[in-house]
């Protein structure tokens, strides 16, 4: 019976040193093994892993994709503008032994890389570019990024600048631009359309003068346009051109039918003296006493009797 017991001990004291070296590794992150200080060459998978109780050591490390926001940099540009840019960083561990050898702690490591490589991107381009032209951007900043990265077992997946803060005197600079850019090209669109409405314009004129019944069908048209809209007065310019046609579509007479209009003239030359000779314009004074004596004689008129005969 000692014996037995002596037996399960063992069994039991074994299986309890192998527990303490069972591991358990999830999907989304790779063991790193350190075997009395000294790093394993093998990445321990997902799953169950075994580890030799106090000589192993594991260090989990995750291999997801991770999204850093890189704060806002102030910086001038190239052309000495002062603008606030921040971006975002996506990136994952590819190597996890370079990872947890190579840098202390990669997360900050990378934060402050990209930090200095944005405020040296915003050195090096022009503010059209970075409001305009990200892409070949966002593409330099992945580059500078990959350098120092690739020694750390890292993998840049994508680099994108967010928003760029400008001053609000440059705001206003710009909106004003933008405003005299909208009225320069206004301008050249109605330049161009006088332009092209008075082409066609003189195409209608010169068919309207080897047919001037169309300039009559034309001004006809217009006079129905305009009584569509029930207004009481119509105003209607009437064209030298449509006289014109009527007095060549009206006949002539004859030699003595001008002969009328040419007596009438000449009587009303002829009276024209005789209207000219009207009575001389009396003055204040005759009119004042031919009223006066109107009066008298109709009764209206009484003298004061405190005043003199002679006065």
């Amino acid at each position: 019976m000692l014996a037995v017991d002596v037996i399960l001990g063992v069994l039991g004291a074994g299986a309890v040193w192998l527990a303490t070296g069972v591991r358990v590794v999830q999907q989304f992150e790779r063991g790193v093994v350190f075997r009395f200080g000294r790093v394993r060459s093998g990445i321990r998978e997902p799953g169950l892993t075994l580890l030799l109780p106090v000589a192993d050591r594991l260090r989990k490390v995750n291999v997801q994709i991770v999204t850093m926001p890189v704060p806002a940099q102030e910086g001038i540009t190239r052309d000495n503008v002062t603008v606030r840019v921040d971006a975002v960083v996506y990136f994952r561990v590819e190597d996890p032994v370079l990872a947890t050898v190579q840098v202390q702690n990669y997360t900050f490591a990378m934060s402050q890389v990209a930090q200095t490589s944005l405020r040296s991107i915003i050195g090096k381009s022009e503010l059209d570019d970075l409001l305009t032209n990200r892409e070949p951007l966002n593409q330099g900043l992945e580059l500078m990024l990959d350098s120092p990265a690739m020694g750390w077992g890292i993998h840049i997946d994508r680099v994108e600048i967010k928003d760029v803060a400008l001053p609000e005197s440059m705001k206003r600079s710009m909106s004003r631009q933008a405003e005299a850019e909208r009225e320069r090209r206004a301008r050249i669109i109605t330049a161009d359309g006088e332009f092209q409405a008075s082409r066609k314009l003189s195409e209608a004129a010169t068919i309207m003068s080897d047919t001037p019944a169309a300039l009559q069908l034309r001004l006809l048209q217009t006079v129905v346009e305009v009584a569509a809209e029930k207004n009481s007065t119509l105003v209607l310019p009437f064209p030298v051109e449509l006289l014109r046609f009527l007095d060549g579509m009206t006949p002539k007479p004859d030699g003595n039918g001008g002969a009328p209009a040419k007596t009438a003239t000449t009587a009303a030359v002829a009276a024209a003296p005789e209207a000219a000779s009207v009575d001389p314009v009396p003055s204040v004074p005759e009119l004042v006493a031919e009223a006066d004596a109107e009066l008298e004689a109709g009764g209206l008129l009484f003298t004061d009797p405190e005043e003199e005969p002679g006065d």
